[in-house]
Order: C-alpha cells, then sequence, then structure tokens
C-alpha cells in the first residue's frame, strides 16, 4: 500500500521503534523507506556564542552526531533487507516539522512515520512535540509510534 515511506530519525528508542514499524511496512508493501535527520540549533543551545553564533566546534559535533544517527538507521534498513536512501539536513534555522513536511512532498512520500516520547504537562510545553508539529505540517498521512509500557520499564 505505501511504497514510499519517509521516517525522520534522531537515534533515540522511540526512533528506532518507529523505524521498525517503518521497514516492516515496507518491506511487506515492496516500499522503499527515506531516513532523514534534522539537525535542530535548539537542541544545541548551550553552545550558543555570545556574540550570536555557534562555534566551529560545535556545528561539526552536531553535523558529526546527525551522520553517526544516519548511518546507525540505514545499518538497521539494510539489515531487515528493505531499499533505503537517506538526507541529512544541517541548515541551521530549519525547524523539525517544516524539513519533514518539505522532505514528503519533495520525495513524494505515500507516509510519514514517526516515533513520539509522549511527553505530557510541562516536559511537552518546555520542549515541545516535534510528532504533534510533524502532524499539523505534513502534506500525507502520518504514523505516530510511541513507547508501549513494557518499553517503558525497560528503559
Amino acid at each position: 500500500m505505501y511504497q514510499r515511506i519517509l521516517v525522520p530519525v534522531d537515534g533515540s528508542e522511540t526512533s528506532n521503534k518507529a523505524l521498525v514499524a517503518a521497514l516492516q511496512m515496507a518491506r511487506e508493501s515492496g516500499g522503499r523507506v527515506r531516513l532523514i535527520h534534522v539537525v535542530e540549533e535548539l537542541a544545541y543551545l548551550t553552545g550558543y556564542e555570545q556574540y550570536g553564533g555557534y562555534s566551529g566546534e560545535l556545528i561539526t559535533a552536531m553535523r558529526e552526531n546527525g551522520t553517526k544517527v544516519i548511518n546507525d538507521a540505514m545499518a538497521i534498513a539494510q539489515a531487515a533487507g528493505v531499499a533505503a536512501d537517506s538526507m541529512l539536513y544541517d541548515e541551521l534555522g530549519e525547524r523539525l516539522a517544516e524539513v519533514v513536511a518539505n522532505a514528503a512532498r519533495e520525495w513524494k512520500a505515500d507516509l510519514v512515520v514517526v516515533g513520539t516520547h509522549g511527553r505530557r504537562g510541562v516536559g511537552r510545553m518546555l520542549l515541545g512535540s516535534g510528532a504533534e508539529q510533524i502532524l499539523r505540517l505534513a502534506p500525507v498521512p502520518v504514523l505516530v509510534i510511541r513507547l508501549g509500557e513494557n518499553d517503558r520499564q525497560a528503559a
């Protein structure tokens, strides 16, 4: 049914669970996945310099981390035997949900599969909900995967 499945990955347990679900769907339908990682500057606020910029070392570290996340996710896809490619978005200033929506449009995705931490209350207010924003902006259906009770106890 879904032939082109876009999966934002960040290396977290919920992201990996979403990746596994997307790979299973792609395998069953003969589809393919595109893995994307977005380097978001808000995740690195502590590296902001006093004069309004990021240090070269911090930018390098953010890109290296993003590359590792993508490579790890690609290894999972290859082990599953599913056709996959990947994109690293590292233009500072871009927001996750906007990048995901644009990537889905440009790649002509049929579905976006995203993991969520399921935060509530103050945690959600402070950290926001990437999955919620993706739901609002995505031009295609979005499947949200969250950790189950058994997953949380094991973590």
